[in-house]
């Protein structure tokens, strides 16, 4: 265990650590549905996720002919509401991750969550599950604030990725995440990362560029090993 090669370990929330398209598509649902549009089958809503509730809102709408900018604030707004309610009624760890982050914690490896949900949600939720105090730190979307350009210094921008390793402690640090959100962040950071091919990918597995794979959580450990 001594010789393992990573210091701490960061990992994206959606499609990596937990299975939660069910809830999110719940609220995307309720949202289109008080705007006036169909709601979409929820099992879709894997296609959607990735860039944060905001993203994944809009796109819904704009696949249905799309809205004014104040109307879809005020719809986003109607889906957070929804979502602060009912945002770990499915959602549930994958197989695997509870024995995996047991497994590194027995390494001594510190773990963090970068998520482009809220903060305040991914807390809440990681809370509800009885996993939030695994992590050193959770960082969501707006926990970084916003750059010059008035948008949230979330994924892809290395920002929340290197805040994760600052928060562990330094040293070696990987990422593990399902889109390329996370790719991208993790590269940006100048972190190797691992794919979890069975999240909710934004593309095949094999094309996100990530320095790893994994089919199931358990392969995590290797594959960490195997960097």
């Amino acid at each position: 265990m001594a010789d393992f090669p990573f210091d701490a370990v960061g990992f994206d929330l959606d499609g990596t650590l937990l299975d939660t398209f069910r809830d999110l598509g719940t609220a995307v649902n309720h949202a289109l549905e008080q705007g006036g549009f169909d709601p979409v089958p929820v099992e879709s809503s894997k296609d959607l996720i990735g860039g944060g509730a905001k993203i994944m809102l809009a796109r819904a709408v704009d696949a249905q002919g799309a809205m004014p900018a104040d109307e879809f604030h005020a719809l986003y707004k109607v889906m957070l509401r929804y979502y602060a309610d009912h945002n770990a009624v499915y959602s549930a760890p994958y197989p695997g991750v509870i024995e995996a982050l047991d497994a590194l914690d027995a390494r001594g490896v510190k773990m963090a969550v970068v998520t482009n949900k809220f903060e305040g949600f991914a807390t809440q939720i990681l809370t509800s599950l009885g996993l939030a105090d695994r992590f050193v730190r959770i960082i969501g979307g707006d926990s970084m604030g916003k750059g010059v350009d008035g948008k949230y210094l979330s994924k892809p921008h290395p920002e929340p990725v290197l805040a994760a390793q600052k928060a562990c402690g330094g040293g070696a640090f990987a990422f593990v995440g399902d889109s390329s959100y996370d790719v991208n962040a993790a590269k940006a950071a100048k972190v190797p990362v691992i794919v979890a091919a069975y999240g909710y990918c934004d593309k095949p597995a094999h094309e996100l560029g990530g320095d790893g794979i994994i089919d199931s959580f358990g392969g995590l450990i290797s594959a960490l090993e195997s960097l």
